[in-house]
């Protein structure tokens, strides 16, 4: 036997209990924390129906991280739903207001503009056209 005292269970079984908790506080937020979705898209994607949009209203496609609306006259915006605090992926759209989880920011779907901090910078303004009764959105739309 050494000369150096050895570890008793209950000192194991608390370090070991400690030691995932201790990670948890060095998480950082913004695209590496697990919250955010690859960026949008780099090409031309085909939303689906342009009947889905209605007229003063929003669309959020969460699989391309696009949300997409449409103002009284029927002109369509996109924006992209990466949000431009953290980098993380916005879930969440109540009427036209999108909703960042991360953090809380809030964003109008109709201008991309913060209406709710701490996001200070608007969203990415996308391409996007209706061709044949579908939304087409992404660069080269």
């Amino acid at each position: 036997m050494s000369g150096r005292p050895s570890a008793s269970r209950r000192t194991i079984i608390r370090g070991a209990a400690l030691t995932p908790v201790a990670g948890l506080g060095l998480a950082a937020c913004g695209p590496d924390d697990g919250a955010s979705a690859p960026a949008t898209p780099t090409a031309p994607v085909d939303l689906g129906a342009e009947s889905e949009i209605p007229k003063g209203g929003a669309k959020l496609y969460r699989d391309h991280n696009v949300v997409v609306s449409r103002d009284a006259g029927g002109a369509l915006k996109a924006f992209s739903t990466i949000c431009t605090h953290a980098g993380c992926a916005i879930n969440k759209l109540q009427g036209t207001t999108l909703i960042c989880p991360c953090h809380g920011s809030r964003f109008d779907a109709t201008t991309g503009q913060v209406v709710q901090s701490p996001a200070t910078e608007p969203l990415a303004a996308l391409p996007v056209r209706a061709d044949a009764g579908k939304v087409i959105a992404g660069p080269g739309a």
